[in-house]
């Protein structure tokens, strides 16, 4: 997920901004999630896709 849309609760304002100590915290915590996280649902799905692809080749190849 990113922050970029995310709205704060303590002070209204887009959580990107980092206006209250409580924004940039959470800005901060998920900047520092895990790097598959900033990938776009395209890349993930052409990703998923490639990975079905090769175990349908190897499941070929060994019947």
């Amino acid at each position: 997920m990113t922050y970029d849309r995310l709205v704060c609760a303590n002070c209204a304002a887009p959580v990107s901004e980092g206006r209250c100590p409580v924004c940039r915290a959470s800005r901060e915590r998920l900047q520092q999630e895990s790097p598959w996280s900033g990938l776009n649902p395209t890349a993930l799905i052409v990703l998923a896709a490639v990975l079905i692809a090769a175990v349908a080749l190897l499941a070929h190849q060994t019947a």
